[in-house]
């Protein structure tokens, strides 16, 4: 009879290693909102990317982390997380899209898969934000409200089109991709003053006229304080009125 072979028992996963998992880990651990449809594949990338980042498991679809040999001590960890990351996509896209992904045996071919599919630029959509910035005023919205909507449109316009930066091997020493930066971030202060009420004409002035122009933010808590001071301008009977009227 031959002698018995002790099993190899794997040594325990270090914490900080890509392939641990938690103990409460499962195949529902990950779930981006809302689904990917097609449609909002660049701010769904962007959820699912940070999730698999906080999860320490980013490099098994970005092609960074090669797949194990069958021989290889890592290859059980391996699979084990390619199924949980399989999982976690399937969880986060609609049911139609999950059902194209399903055959998939490598997670890194579910997530190129996605990115041939949906991340080509969307040029009508990108003349559909720019029409929206351009379009956008104040109107009966707070400043809030009106930045808040403001900053949505520069930010998803942003992730269809990203500032340039210098790919150059030597540091290029002119400042044309700063100026470039600068121009671009001053656009968006102008847009949001241009589309303010016409209350707020002194302080868009002022801050017009500034140099160099204040950062959007910045800017924005310029408008807010002057729409605290104005609204604690208003008459105290006129108030009251107001008051009433809502009561009404």
């Amino acid at each position: 009879m031959p002698p018995r072979v002790a099993p190899v028992i794997p040594a325990p996963i270090d914490t900080n290693s890509i392939f641990y998992v938690h103990p409460s880990e499962g195949l529902n651990s990950v779930v981006v909102t809302p689904c990917l449809n097609g449609s909002n594949y660049l701010s769904w990338s962007r959820s699912m990317c940070r999730a698999l980042g906080a999860k320490n498991k980013f490099a098994f679809v970005d092609g960074s982390l090669p797949v194990p040999d069958l021989q290889d001590l890592n290859r059980s960890a391996w699979e084990r997380c390619n199924h949980l990351i399989h999982s976690w996509i399937l969880n986060s896209v609609s049911e139609l899209i999950a059902q194209t992904l399903v055959f998939h045996e490598n997670c890194f071919d579910v997530w190129q898969d996605l990115q041939e599919r949906f991340s080509k630029i969307d040029r009508i959509r990108i003349a559909t934000i720019r029409s929206s910035i351009n379009n956008l005023k104040q109107g009966s919205k707070s400043i809030l409200e009106y930045f808040t909507e403001m900053k949505a449109l520069w930010e998803e316009l942003h992730s269809h089109r990203p500032i340039p930066s210098c790919t150059c091997v030597h540091q290029c020493r002119c400042a044309a991709m700063r100026d470039a930066r600068n121009f671009y971030l001053e656009d968006q202060v102008i847009q949001f003053l241009t589309g303010l009420n016409s209350e707020f004409s002194v302080v868009k002035t002022q801050i017009l006229l500034m140099d160099p122009l204040p950062t959007l933010n910045k800017v924005y808590s310029l408008v807010v304080q002057e729409e605290s001071n104005n609204q604690s301008l208003i008459p105290a009977d006129e108030s009251n009125l107001l008051v009433n009227a809502s009561d009404a």
